[in-house]
């Protein structure tokens, strides 16, 4: 199993970013996936999931700037972060929480 983020940067609040994540390595469409956060000093949270029948669901936080999507096709899972702000500023992995696969994570940072 391997989950490669990308998309990850430096962008001023108010701005977007938009995250990807890779899957391989197992039946991509049978899960939903997880994007985390962990910011230093914080501990790790959840930001925002899927789920194998296309449910989505936002931590309060980012309800209303995030959205994440599935693409079973791709074998990827997207996170786009519209009105970003400074508290955003973390290292965000994507993860199969079911079989209990991060990846390396992709900073974003927002000043």
């Amino acid at each position: 199993v391997q989950l490669v983020e990308s998309g990850g940067g430096s962008v001023q609040a108010g701005g977007s970013l938009r995250l990807s994540c890779a899957a391989s390595g197992f039946i991509f469409s049978s899960y939903g996936m997880s994007w985390f956060r962990q910011a230093p000093g914080n501990e790790c949270e959840l930001v925002s999931t899927t789920s194998s029948d296309g449910t989505t669901d936002y931590a309060d936080s980012v309800k209303g700037r995030f959205t994440v999507s599935q693409d079973n096709a791709r074998k990827a899972v997207y996170l786009q972060m519209n009105s970003l702000k400074s508290e955003d500023t973390a290292l965000y992995y994507c993860a199969n929480v079911g079989l209990g696969y991060w990846g390396q994570g992709t900073q974003v940072t927002v000043s």
